[in-house]
């Protein structure tokens, strides 16, 4: 450890009463999951009390039908690329002289997957309760649901539950191919079934007239509809596009695309095979030039393919999408923290030099990974900037640094840009402090 860490003294963490608030238990992304289901449990109280959706006479089918399509499509159109860059856009339009309290939880926005995981859950509740429901009218009921409405609904329950399994977080991190494919293939195979149900109800509702008649006068057809158009939309957007690629180590690459130039703070998710799995990465532009790069490091198999194995071209689909540290003008000055290729999304902010920033970089031998002219490039962008060997000094204490330089530069918060684990410590750690702090969450 060196001089400069050991000088730095920490203060003790804020009582716990006054950072509840900041506990991973309590977070914004957890938050808006409660809230979500509390809507949901409300509307249930209503349904059994005033709405009577249950009774000896039967059951109200078509209203729990609406609320999984209306939890369902909460989850999935938070997700709409569009819906992520207009809810950025939104948060970040407060001035800074707005007080720090208000901007620093707009800065949480990138918690928004909460009302995905909320909608998620909320919606497979209902399903269930509505299959529960449909078994029960079918054979102790008015018996007016047919076999074939039981039978496509029990596959889409299953396939919601599928989903929803590959989804939690012990398995997704353990087989993460596994979960993105799982995600992608059954959530088509659902929403087919969704049109087909929807197709089927229609048809013995109205057995004599047409369904193009019938479709477009039930609200589950429009919201259906939208949906579709939502999860299709990137895949209309799919290219094959050059790439040239510089590789600076057997660690790392610069790709070098010129088909578009996006914004600082975004993300590109890129593909070889484009049905089976997918990589994103932070977009860096630069001022005045068309184009943008991304720093692709070793991380695996198929970023270690990527490197060893250099494709002429790769896939590209739907738009640019905002990322964590598009927050930080939010901020009057910012303090950033990162690891290895965690640069990459900082470096277009060092670039665009919105924001006063005190930059933090972490990494192994940076000139000999990443290439002198990368280095040298950061250096005139930010020659302040602390770029801490670790070949050469060690792992450093980057909790310590990280307070030392909001104390110093007066940054009114930190955002870290690295992997979950130091990510999650940064970020926390911070925050019992009482400074404002953000990373990825990886909730997806």
């Amino acid at each position: 450890m060196s001089a400069m860490q050991t000088e730095i003294v920490l203060p003790p963490r804020r009582a716990l009463w006054r950072r509840l608030g900041t506990l991973p238990l309590f977070s914004h992304y957890n938050r808006l999951v409660m809230l979500v289901l509390a809507c949901n449990v409300a509307v249930l109280g209503y349904g059994l009390e005033i709405g009577q959706w249950w009774s000896s006479a039967g059951v109200d089918l078509p209203v729990l039908s609406g609320l999984v399509m209306a939890n369902l499509s909460l989850a999935i159109l938070i997700r709409q690329q569009y819906v992520i860059n207009l809810l950025f856009w939104l948060a970040t339009r407060a001035p800074t002289c707005w007080p720090l309290a208000i901007r620093r939880s707009l800065a949480k926005v990138y918690h928004f997957g909460g009302l995905h995981s909320g909608g998620a859950m909320a919606a497979i509740a209902w399903f269930a309760l509505l299959f529960g429901s449909m078994i029960w009218q079918r054979y102790a009921g008015p018996g007016d649901v047919s076999l074939t409405l039981l039978g496509l609904n029990a596959g889409l329950l299953g396939l919601m539950l599928l989903v929803a399994i590959m989804a939690m977080p012990a398995i997704r991190a353990r087989f993460h191919n596994a979960f993105e494919r799982t995600h992608r293939f059954a959530g088509w195979a659902a929403l087919l079934l969704f049109w087909v149900i929807t197709a089927v109800s229609a048809r013995e509702q109205n057995p004599t007239a047409a369904l193009i008649d019938i479709l477009p006068r039930t609200v589950s057809f429009w919201v259906l509809l939208l949906v579709t158009l939502s999860v299709a939309l990137p895949w209309l957007r799919l290219r094959k596009v050059p790439v040239s690629l510089v590789r600076t180590s057997s660690h790392a690459v610069i790709a070098r695309f010129a088909h578009h130039t996006p914004f600082a703070g975004s993300a590109t998710a890129i593909s070889r095979s484009p049905l089976w799995e997918w990589h994103s990465f932070a977009n860096i532009p630069a001022p005045g030039e068309e184009g943008f790069r991304l720093i692709i490091s070793r991380a695996g198999d198929w970023t270690g393919a990527f490197i060893e194995q250099a494709p002429t071209h790769v896939w590209v689909k739907g738009i640019s999408t905002a990322g964590v540290a598009r927050i930080e003008t939010l901020f009057k000055s910012v303090v950033y923290i990162a690891t290895g290729s965690g640069i990459g999304p900082v470096l277009p902010h060092l670039l665009a030099r919105q924001v006063p920033i005190s930059l933090i970089w972490s990494t192994r031998s940076p000139r000999t990974t990443y290439g002198d002219a990368l280095v040298d490039e950061i250096l005139q962008a930010q020659p302040d900037a602390l770029i801490w060997d670790t070949d050469m000094r060690g792992k450093p204490d980057l909790v310590a640094l990280a307070y030392a330089a909001v104390q110093s530069f007066g940054a009114e918060a930190v955002i870290c840009i690295s992997n979950q684990k130091l990510t999650e410590q940064v970020v926390e750690e911070m925050e019992a402090r009482g400074i404002p702090a953000y990373g990825a969450i990886w909730d997806s």
